[in-house]
């Protein structure tokens, strides 16, 4: 095969051109980071989690209970401190599975739709239930774990709702919620009185009203006490009262008055 014929005027200037080293250098893409350090190499910011379905299980396996009344005075819990509106636990405490308190959730997400509000969970999920087979004799043992539940007290803020939403709307939303779950609920709204033990602190009552000593009822002169005596007789007793006739006991000021 004859070599490949190259035309004069392309060999005139593949001659005219000098091979060379070039002096122009590329410039670099990326520069080289600076390193920081006052910057931290973690986040400060808390991750997400679900409050449905903890993170991590606790080895130790745990036991069924039941919520404590709080007779200490706390109301921790009790109101409205995020949203406008919420639902509290009006019966007595309940330990409500994780698929209930989504189901609830879901409930509120759909007749609420197309409204713009916020939804805050008072409660988390974090109570671990374990369950044995049908049928199983005793002394086996507590069983495997079967579900995650979240351990309510009476007078407890489950849901909270916040937003330039109708009240009433709201309303209906939580009460479809409610149904969903175990218990009786109430709707409450933002500074509503608080609950301590199962005493609503109404208007006009107190933490000190509510924990002072009740005031006894004054008995009867002629009531019979355990130790066979005469109410009328102690109390003259205890006015350094010398008595004689029974009956001469309902005659006296103290006693009259309180008759």
């Amino acid at each position: 095969m004859p070599p490949p014929r190259i035309s004069n005027g392309l060999l005139a200037q593949l001659r005219s051109l000098a091979l060379s080293p070039s002096t122009h250098t590329r410039p670099a893409c990326i520069k080289p980071t600076q390193t920081i350090l006052s910057v931290r190499s973690f986040s400060t910011t808390r991750p997400s989690q679900n409050w449905l379905l903890p993170r991590r299980r606790s080895s130790r396996k745990t036991q069924k209970g039941s919520p404590q009344v709080n007779t200490g005075g706390s109301s921790r819990g009790t109101t409205i401190a995020h949203g406008d509106y919420g639902i509290r636990l009006a019966s007595h405490d309940q330990r409500i599975p994780a698929k209930q308190l989504g189901l609830a959730v879901e409930v509120i997400r759909r007749r609420l739709r197309g409204v713009v509000f916020r939804f805050y969970p008072r409660v988390a999920a974090n109570l671990a239930v374990y369950t044995s087979g049908n049928e199983q004799r005793m002394g086996k043992g507590k069983g495997g774990f079967d579900y995650w539940a979240a351990r309510v007290s009476h007078g407890r803020v489950v849901f909270e709702i916040g937003g330039d939403i109708h009240e009433q709307v709201v309303k209906e939303a939580l009460r479809l919620a409610g149904n969903k779950l175990p218990g009786q609920w109430e709707f409450v709204k933002k500074g509503e009185a608080p609950v301590v033990g199962t005493t609503r602190l109404r208007t006009g009552v107190t933490k000190e009203e509510l924990f002072r000593p009740r005031r006894l009822t004054p008995l009867h002169p002629l009531h019979l006490l355990p130790d066979g005596r005469r109410a009328g007789e102690l109390q003259a007793e205890q006015e350094n009262v010398v008595v004689e006739d029974v009956d001469a006991v309902a005659e006296l000021p103290s006693v009259a008055a309180a008759a």
